[in-house]
């Protein structure tokens, strides 16, 4: 099948069940405000708006918006600008509430950033920022496998096909010289594309034998008897490798260059605070887990998952491409045009004033 047919239908089979979801509440499910986001007396808007709508995941791996929307972070630096807040399942369904402007900024995993570029021709979002590195694990039964070659055979879980994970697994399944169709899951591994919140009922019950997750979802795993077996992180130079980045819609960086900048300030104070306090953070991110899920994480899931990450404001573009040639290797992309993906200036600004350090794009930054 050509590349671009097998694109497409990556993108229309992840993009499904996430969008029907969410198909309640439109895009993505409104977070619950409470004190902390609430506007300062006498604070004044920015570029003269109203609201800006930022959307993110509810896993650990979006730590920075977690812990920035917790503790008021990205209120304080907005003033009387509202954060709208809206949580998602899954990036294909952010992307397209990206596209229609149904949100503004948004913090995202890779692929679903690679994909939204790549389709729109590179005319919709820009990646401004990085946000968090790591958190990944390929954790798996014990009684089934007991090492890494063990896992030829066996039924592997990740959480949608073609995204972050799912183009993961099948570059490293590749790599240990195994032949699996990227469709249909089908080959000397079985893929089983399963939502992170039913997986760890999937190993209970036994229907698969281990999964290639994010956190905490790993961490649940193991809390249920998994054993891990391998940290993605350890297949990296340096062991970073982006997880999760922050991208907006070319029209709004445009249209409100300040309110873009609040926002990258809101997480760089985020990123500082949470590396400083992490025991602090960790607590905030499961407390607002909490309110959006109904359930706080335990301990014994929350702090080896919280450990796990690293977050960072440094995009890591370097390693943006090489997943984008592990989707490309892998049957689920046509070799992709990233020229100008990246827009960092804004966010180097903010790290200059803010005393730290820039970031680079990997010569894929707007010309």
């Amino acid at each position: 099948m050509p590349a671009t047919s097998v694109l497409r239908r990556s993108l229309a089979v992840a993009a499904a069940l996430p969008l029907l979801t969410l198909a309640a509440c439109g895009y993505g499910s409104e977070a619950e405000d409470d004190g902390a986001a609430k506007v300062a007396a006498g604070a004044k808007k920015i570029d003269g708006l109203d609201t800006v709508k930022i959307g993110y995941f509810g896993n650990l791996t979006h730590g920075t918006a977690l812990v920035g929307m917790e503790k008021g972070f990205f209120q304080k630096e907005l003033g009387a600008t509202k954060v709208e807040p809206a949580v998602f399942n899954a990036g294909p369904s952010e992307i397209e509430a990206l596209n229609s402007g149904s949100i503004d900024i948004g913090w995202i995993g890779p692929s679903p950033a690679i994909n939204g570029y790549t389709k729109s021709a590179g005319k919709n979002l820009r990646i401004i920022g990085g946000s968090a590195s790591g958190g990944v694990k390929l954790v798996v039964n014990p009684d089934k496998i007991k090492s890494l070659k063990d896992v030829k055979g066996k039924r592997i879980a990740t959480p949608q096909l073609g995204n972050t994970q799912d183009v993961a697994f099948l570059n490293w399944a590749a790599e240990q010289g195994w032949k699996v169709d990227p469709q249909s899951g089908k080959g000397d591994v079985t893929v089983v594309r399963s939502d992170n919140k039913v997986t760890p009922d999937a190993f209970k019950a036994g229907s698969i034998d281990g999964a290639w997750v994010p956190e905490p979802t790993a961490s649940k795993l193991v809390a249920e008897g998994g054993k891990e077996l391998l940290d993605e992180a350890t297949l990296w130079p340096d062991k970073k490798f982006v997880i999760t980045n922050i991208i907006v819609r070319q029209e709004f960086l445009k249209e409100h260059p300040k309110v873009v900048e609040a926002v990258l300030r809101a997480s760089v104070k985020t990123n500082k605070w949470i590396n400083a306090n992490p025991d602090a953070a960790k607590e905030a991110a499961n407390k607002l887990l909490e309110k959006e899920t109904g359930k706080a994480l335990p301990a014994e899931v929350l702090d080896p998952a919280w450990k796990s990450i690293r977050f960072t404001d440094d995009p890591l573009a370097s390693t943006l491409s090489t997943e984008a040639e592990h989707a490309v290797k892998a049957g689920l992309l046509e070799k992709p045009n990233l020229q100008g993906i990246y827009d960092l200036a804004p966010l180097n600004e903010v790290l200059k004033a803010e005393g730290l350090p820039t970031v680079d794009d990997a010569g894929l930054g707007v010309k």
